[in-house]
């Protein structure tokens, strides 16, 4: 059977992870869980581990280094391959990632080798969500196009699913951005690479609980190194031309597509 493990990082998440990895087991079949937990203090660590006594679908990564959420979704990959499952997903802890999505997404998989949950394609949308955070959504994946020269609409967004096979192509050993920029890092690297990918439209529902992780920093961190990427690519293939080797070949739209609502 062709089992999938969906990872969920967690901070301080005590009061969301019990209700998520219920409704993931409930709503996915062939499906396990790996709780990625980064010394929580208010004691997600423990809880996880008791989950993980009740269900034999879910299993803990201890990690005592806290190096974003970056670091632990490599971590939770790392586990995921080294154990043979054929797709892997990202999925927050606090509920904005609906599971019950996901079995139309792993679908896609025959076809495709990422599927990204879209919030800004057509029958996606968010709720609960202020102004000024989809204001800084939309705006950071309007940049994000047009200086990487990508269609992609939700490269920020953090529910996918990668085909294992896909995730060993995309050199993981050195990517080292966090937050928003982690999300369109892989994004980038998938279609560098010719790999397949879609947008599924989802509705993506504000957490109830616990604090948002987003910072400054992060933001920061994703104008910066989205920029120097695309001033890569840019150099790149100024001096594939200046040599006479032709352009290098468009990642717009040549592995993409988007999936009708």
């Amino acid at each position: 059977m062709l089992n999938t493990l969906v990872v969920i990082p967690t901070y301080n998440e005590i009061d969301n992870l019990e209700p998520i990895v219920a409704r993931v087991l409930a709503a996915n079949a062939h499906t396990d869980v790996l709780i990625v937990d980064d010394s929580s203090p208010d004691g997600t660590g423990e809880l996880a581990d008791a989950l993980a006594e009740r269900h034999p679908e879910v299993h803990v990564l201890h990690r005592t280094v806290k190096d974003g959420l970056g670091g632990a979704y490599l971590a939770g990959f790392a586990w995921g391959l080294a154990r043979g499952y054929w797709a892997l997903v990202e999925m927050d802890a606090d509920g904005s990632h609906r599971p019950e999505d996901l079995p139309r997404m792993v679908d896609q998989l025959v076809e495709h080798d990422l599927v990204l949950g879209s919030r800004w394609v057509p029958g996606g949308r968010v709720v609960n969500w202020p102004r000024r955070r989809e204001l800084l959504s939309r705006g950071g994946n309007a940049y994000a196009r047009t200086v990487l020269a990508i269609d992609v609409r939700d490269a920020t967004g953090g529910y996918r699913v990668f085909r294992a096979d896909a995730l060993r192509r995309l050199d993981l050993a050195d990517v080292a951005s966090q937050g928003y920029c982690f999300q369109v890092d892989l994004v980038w690297r998938a279609l560098q690479r010719g790999l397949r990918v879609v947008e599924v439209p989802i509705v993506f529902v504000e957490r109830e609980h616990g604090e948002s992780k987003m910072s400054g920093a992060i933001v920061g961190e994703s104008l910066i190194r989205v920029t120097v990427w695309g001033l890569r690519r840019a150099m790149q293939n100024a001096v594939r031309v200046v040599r006479g080797r032709g352009a290098l070949p468009s990642v717009r739209a040549v592995s993409h597509r988007v999936l009708p609502r």
